[in-house]
């Protein structure tokens, strides 16, 4: 009886699993824990940036579509730009990142995109233009937002910005910023508590 329960119990532990720990053995795939793969992605004013260029800082990759109202929320309420810029300002390299496929929301004209931006007061690197979702399943981004911490090429943190999956631009003072937590404990050199949380928003537009 006691052997069929800590079967049991194993089980439980291992269907419960993060899939982006789990999976993504191959090293053109993201797995927590392990060295990222690299990309070269051109960003919306025309200049190229290499992930592996920034191997030796701390690097935040946020899956941006400035039409999903899971976005709409983080940046009406200047959440992100607020992280944006507290972060940079600590030498954190932070890269939005568009994979939205041609003819899709949140696929955009550079100027435009530059426009919106501009508008909203961003405070990223640079906003990377992945149109044809390369670096996107790299990683395997599966919502906006959809964030990634990186420390000197190690995934420490993958999934969701916080812990209210609403729209509600009113939860965003309450919310629990997972990413906060990451950033904090990679930038003290201290272990990543929750290293993974199922992202929420909208679906990325392969």
């Amino acid at each position: 009886m006691k052997g069929s329960l800590v079967i049991a119990a194993a089980l439980v532990i291992a269907a419960a699993a993060p899939s982006r720990a789990a999976k993504n053995t191959k090293t053109d795939t993201a797995t927590l824990g392990q060295s990222v793969p690299d990309f070269t992605l051109t960003d919306s004013t025309g200049k190229k940036h290499t992930l592996s260029e920034s191997k030796d800082k701390v690097v935040v990759l946020e899956w941006l579509n400035y039409g999903c109202p899971f976005v709409k929320k983080q940046y009406n309420s200047k959440n992100m730009q607020k992280l944006q810029k507290e972060y940079g300002d600590k030498g954190v390299v932070w890269y939005s990142i568009i994979s939205s496929k041609k003819g899709k929301q949140g696929n955009y004209p550079p100027d435009e995109i530059n426009k919106m931006n501009q508008e909203r007061d961003g405070h990223a690197a640079a906003i990377l233009l992945d149109y044809d979702g390369v670096a996107g399943r790299m990683f395997d981004a599966k919502t906006t937002p959809d964030m990634f911490v990186i420390d000197h090429g190690v995934l420490k943190y993958s999934g969701a910005i916080d812990d209210k999956p609403s729209t509600d631009l009113e939860d965003v003072p309450t919310a629990h910023n997972f990413v906060r937590d990451a950033l904090d404990s990679v930038l003290a050199g201290k272990p990543v508590k929750t290293a993974y949380i199922k992202s929420y928003g909208c679906g990325v537009k392969y």
